[in-house]
């Protein structure tokens, strides 16, 4: 196979198969040949590890997963890139292409029947639009993954890997540190996709926790909590807390300093246990 990093090699390929990219549906593809090697090999894959690949593009990474591990599940949304996948991916045999939205996917199914015997991990290069709702998909579903590897916009893996009680902390970012332990790998510049997007991107890699951290009373209403706290940007605990969920500003202070907290706290300034022992006052509180 020619190489797929190669823009006259991309172009002539889409040419042949009246393939245009979809905005709608975010397609960036790498033209950098140095990109997809390293997020294989910092991704896991190897030896005794099944992959599955989120967003094939052309296959570019989906060749470099699958001369690396025992098997590739891909999993694209797109149809028109079918016939060009069932192309650049010909010579190998270890790869199982799946058209279809990964959020309609049973992916626990899909490893149970797959994957038996290897670890798996997951890399994805994704687009900016879904990058959040496919990570908390893959996190919340407690799958028996080992890591999940993806690509995203600069300023969201900031959001996504920033350590709690800076500035930078999201909703998402506690999700992330209550499920794995995320790590920035190394950037991609804007420059390394065609057509190239207005901003630069970054490869990072959540490592899966083997257990979450202990002492929720409810985990369903730890996140509803941790979602209202975010609701309104830069408000204080009380004000975003009582708006998000609805209830009175007391109900929620007398939560916060039973929780050892100071009432003006504000939610990025909470560690990974102050949001933990905050939610357990104040279900005790609601509920």
């Amino acid at each position: 196979m020619k190489e797929l990093s190669n823009i006259g090699v991309i172009k002539e390929l889409l040419e042949r198969h009246d393939f245009s990219f979809s905005k709608g549906l975010g397609q960036n593809f790498l033209i950098n040949p140095s990109v997809c090697p390293r997020i294989a090999e910092m991704g896991g894959a190897a030896k005794g590890c099944g992959v599955i690949e989120i967003g094939t593009g052309i296959g570019v990474l989906t060749c470099e997963l699958a001369k690396r591990a025992d098997k590739v599940v891909a999993i694209e949304i797109d149809g028109r890139l079918m016939p060009v996948l069932d192309e650049t991916l010909a010579e190998f045999d270890n790869i199982k292409i799946i058209n279809e939205d990964v959020m309609k996917v049973d992916l626990a199914a899909l490893i149970r029947e797959e994957f038996q015997g290897l670890d798996v991990a997951v890399c994805a290069n994704l687009p900016y639009y879904i990058t959040s709702p496919i990570i908390m998909m893959l996190l919340e579903s407690r799958l028996r993954i080992r890591s999940i590897t993806v690509m995203v916009q600069k300023e969201a893996a900031q959001r996504l890997c920033a350590e709690l009680g800076t500035r930078e902390v999201g909703a998402v970012t506690v999700a992330v540190r209550y499920f794995s332990e995320p790590e920035v790998l190394f950037n991609v510049s804007r420059g390394s996709f065609m057509p190239a997007p207005n901003v630069d991107s970054c490869v990072i890699r959540f490592n899966i926790r083997e257990s979450t951290p202990e002492g929720v009373a409810d985990e369903a209403f730890f996140f509803k909590t941790v979602r209202a706290a975010f609701s309104q940007r830069r408000k204080t605990l009380i004000n975003s807390t009582a708006s998000g969920l609805n209830i009175s500003k007391e109900i929620v202070r007398t939560a916060i300093l039973d929780a050892g907290l100071t009432d003006n706290v504000r939610p990025e300034q909470l560690s990974m246990d102050g949001f933990i022992d905050f939610s357990n006052e104040l279900y005790k509180l609601v509920l």
